[in-house]
């Protein structure tokens, strides 16, 4: 919600996203000419323009992008200021807006979901299932309040407010091959045609950085950025998948897989993260929220069994927070 007056700036940022007037325009209810007269009125007041036209629509200027950053800002701490009236009276209402992994969407996080609206029936979700550098980037523009991601990039803006370690587990058909055995290890899953999550998920990046050097070479017959159709796949035949422990459960309980550990030995552990945007007060729905998630976590949390290692020494750019020492969610921050 925006107060009467800076409904403008809505419209702008609406803008900036599709980077379309006339689309910005449809989903805004209004005409592309009322929208472009209501831009052209900030752009005199400012003394610049906000966009500029290209063949596909258009684009921030340089002034536009300054411009959008502090809309951004200012509707951020325009909800921290309904949340904190809010709370005067209790938490009655409110909107969350979070960026997830698929892993943690279909159970983890939908328990929860479930769990706070019956507390809190008058907040409203707003959940985007996707990987973890589009999850950040959704934090640094004010699309979300916070992110639920596993191994994330470093980010000088993401916050952690709770991490815990995620080993991976290969997932099969219940008759594989394999399934006879409690604990596998990754060149014996590698022997075996894989169906993969795509690039642009941490999981796939453990696999591939721990065969990058074995003399078995994965071979992937099926990718796909969607896991229930990986595990329809594995389910009719003899490939193999995997996934971190936390988003296994559906399957665990699903008499047609079978779920394996991976053997320590192979180091696919990584971090599991709920952060939020550094330097961001979040508002109280989503403060409530994360402390329900964070408390939550802990119980979720997966360690080598042997004294492996959990992170080794790798220069790369994905966030390695420490596994065993948590912090506390503070609503305030």
């Amino acid at each position: 919600m925006a107060l009467r007056n800076q409904r403008i700036w809505a419209y702008i940022d609406e803008v900036a996203r599709a980077g379309s007037v006339r689309q910005a325009a449809e989903r805004l209810n209004m005409t592309p000419s009322a929208l472009l007269r209501r831009i052209q009125d900030v752009e005199h007041d400012l003394g610049a323009p906000l966009f500029e036209r290209h063949s596909l629509g258009v684009r921030l200027t340089a002034a536009g992008e300054l411009f959008i950053r502090w809309i951004r800002t200012q509707s951020a701490e325009l909800q921290r200021v309904y949340s904190q009236i809010e709370e005067l009276g209790g938490l009655q209402r409110g909107d969350i807006r979070i960026a997830c992994s698929q892993a943690v969407a279909r159970s983890f996080l939908l328990k929860h979901i479930v769990d706070f609206r019956a507390q809190h029936p008058n907040v409203k979700f707003r959940i985007m299932v996707t990987d973890h550098i589009r999850a950040v980037r959704a934090l640094t523009d004010y699309e979300i309040e916070l992110a639920l991601i596993f191994r994330p990039l470093r980010h000088p803006e993401l916050l952690p407010i709770q991490s815990i370690g995620q080993g991976l587990v290969a997932i099969m058909a219940a008759d594989h091959p394999l399934a006879d055995k409690p604990v596998l290890r990754l060149r014996e899953c590698a022997e075996y045609d894989l169906a993969m999550p795509d690039t642009a998920f941490g999981g796939r990046e453990i696999i591939e950085a721990r065969l990058a050097n074995s003399s078995v070479k994965p071979h992937i017959v099926v990718e796909s950025n969607n896991f229930d159709m990986l595990g329809e796949i594995v389910a009719s035949g003899d490939l193999i998948t995997f996934q971190i422990e936390i988003g296994a459960e559906l399957w665990r309980r699903d008499p047609r897989f079978a779920v394996r550990r991976i053997d320590d030995i192979d180091r696919t552990y990584g971090p599991l993260v709920l952060g939020q945007l550094k330097g961001r007060p979040l508002p109280l729905a989503a403060a409530k929220f994360a402390e329900q998630l964070a408390r939550d976590m802990h119980a979720c949390r997966t360690l080598p069994m042997t004294e492996v290692p959990i992170f080794e020494d790798e220069e790369d750019d994905y966030v390695s927070f420490d596994l065993v020492e948590e912090q506390e969610p503070d609503p305030e921050s």
